[in-house]
């Protein structure tokens, strides 16, 4: 694994407004981590603890409220927009809970059109070649309301994958997906982090965050805990025991 660093997160802090003029409601409370090439990392915990908060700000799509981000050694606050939207284009990929397709576009025309936006080349055998992989070779002239919600899924995680980002970020990439067919996009993603390349995963499921390298366990904002190479019941007791505890006490 290498020892360059994709992304840094030191003392990150995230608020949103409360519902009462100076109140705030704090989702992230100091944060630090990091994520090397070559590793995959899923950020797991209770409905609530941040999750997907902290993805967003690591990925640089949420504004921190304190501390720090870096990407790709820039920090995001301060990198000029046109900058970032060519890394983003470039270097990063993302898989969306609610897919983020475009309703007008085919599947194959949803999977190559972050590759037109970057400029680059369309290979059309590697876009049928990113179908096959999630099962809908055969679905590439559908448009994304002629898809199951699962189906659409499959869609945004072929997308993301064929533009062979150097880091991707997935939330909740499963969720939709049968057992067999979201173990089939697990291990792409397992297979895409190694290298120069690496993920990082936000999900519920205490079998897909095994598949990661480390596991990180929010609580209430922060790191609870985390773990290395875990097993699925190792992953479930973690996230039981981050629960809070009227929580806990009522199962």
């Amino acid at each position: 694994m290498s020892d360059e660093v994709h992304v840094r997160a030191v003392e990150v802090t995230k608020a949103f407004p409360g519902t009462r003029k100076m109140d705030e409601v704090r989702v992230l409370d100091g944060i630090s981590l990091s994520i090397r090439p070559g590793e995959m990392v899923a950020i797991v915990g209770p409905s609530g603890s941040g999750k997907s908060t902290l993805l967003y700000c690591l990925s640089g799509l949420e504004q921190v409220t304190g501390g720090s981000v870096s990407l790709f050694g820039r920090d995001p606050r301060t990198t000029r927009a046109e900058d970032l939207a060519r890394m983003r284009q470039q270097q990063v990929g993302f898989v969306f809970q609610a897919y983020n397709l475009v309703p007008s576009l085919t599947a194959r025309e949803n999977i190559a059109l972050p590759l037109r936006l970057a400029g680059q080349k369309v290979d059309p055998t590697s876009i049928d070649a990113a179908l096959a992989s999630v099962g809908l070779r055969d679905r590439g002239g559908n448009l994304p309301g002629e898809l199951s919600g699962g189906q659409q899924q499959r869609v945004a995680v072929a997308r993301a994958l064929a533009t062979r980002p150097q880091l991707l970020f997935a939330d909740e990439p499963t969720g939709a997906l049968d057992s067999r067919t979201g173990a089939d996009v697990l291990a792409l993603l397992r297979e895409m982090a190694a290298g120069t390349r690496s993920v990082v995963l936000v999900t519920h499921s205490a079998e897909a965050a095994a598949v990661a390298d480390r596991v990180l366990v929010l609580r209430n904002g922060t790191i609870h805990a985390e773990l290395i190479r875990p097993t699925a019941d190792e992953v479930s007791t973690a996230i039981a025991a981050a629960r809070p505890a009227h929580v806990r006490d009522a199962r």
